[in-house]
């Protein structure tokens, strides 16, 4: 991914991203974006990276061996530190609907930040927000206080964070609106269905944003902007 691209995406929300999407597909229907409301540790920020997945539970305790269980925990952390960047920890939690345990917390937030992620997205817990990180948001299906009897299930492998499947390495964007999987053919034109997109806006927005119009005047400046998409 060119550092141009990167800059703009971490700039525009993850509602730009879905729009600039279907500009470069030149059609709607585009539907890799989570369902659901989200909580963003950092509502103003947003994030970009290829995704290093893994899966988690809470709620019970593991019923392997403990050795095996930091055997796990260990290599989950080798793989996170490692691959491209930038790079996402995406992190489904298999609890889900009834997640407990806030795997996202003031340590291992900052452990993540340290291996040079830009940030987390799951379906689970977050927990510590007066103590998170400046720099590394994550967006999370709840908010909790403890972290139960969290453990990795298993890591590299295809997840599923609110109904939006995400494969390792896919290039991921999330923020305060949830997130969406930007697919590999279009990364090199995304920069220009960006552009093209906000232009095309700036056609409505310039005509009505802190004014007041008739119906004529917003007729004409909504053919002017349909006009722009074509």
């Amino acid at each position: 991914m060119k550092e141009s691209l990167q800059a703009l995406l971490c700039r525009v929300d993850t509602p730009t991203v879905c729009n600039a999407i279907e500009v470069a597909q030149g059609k709607r229907g585009f539907d890799a974006f989570t369902r659901g409301t989200m909580q963003c540790s950092a509502p103003g920020a947003a994030m970009v990276g290829f995704a290093r997945t893994a899966r988690i539970r809470a709620v019970k305790p593991p019923e392997e061996p403990a050795e095996v269980i930091k055997a796990r925990r260990m290599a989950y952390y080798k793989y996170m530190a490692e691959g491209p960047r930038p790079g996402l920890a995406v992190v489904q939690d298999l609890d889900v609907p009834h997640a407990i345990g806030a795997y996202w917390g003031e340590i291992n937030t900052n452990v993540h930040k340290a291996f040079g992620l830009s940030g987390a997205l799951t379906d689970g817990v977050m927990r510590d927000l007066g103590d998170l990180p400046d720099g590394f948001p994550v967006v999370a299906g709840a908010i909790g206080p403890s972290h139960g009897f969290v453990h990795v299930v298993d890591f590299d492998q295809p997840v599923e964070i609110m109904g939006l499947p995400v494969a390792p390495g896919a290039l991921v964007h999330a923020d305060r609106h949830g997130a969406v999987v930007i697919p590999d053919d279009l990364v090199p034109e995304l920069e220009q269905a960006i552009a093209q997109l906000f232009q095309s806006e700036r056609v409505v927005l310039d005509a009505v944003k802190g004014k007041r119009i008739g119906f004529d005047e917003f007729e004409a400046a909504w053919a002017a902007f349909e006009a722009s998409r074509t």
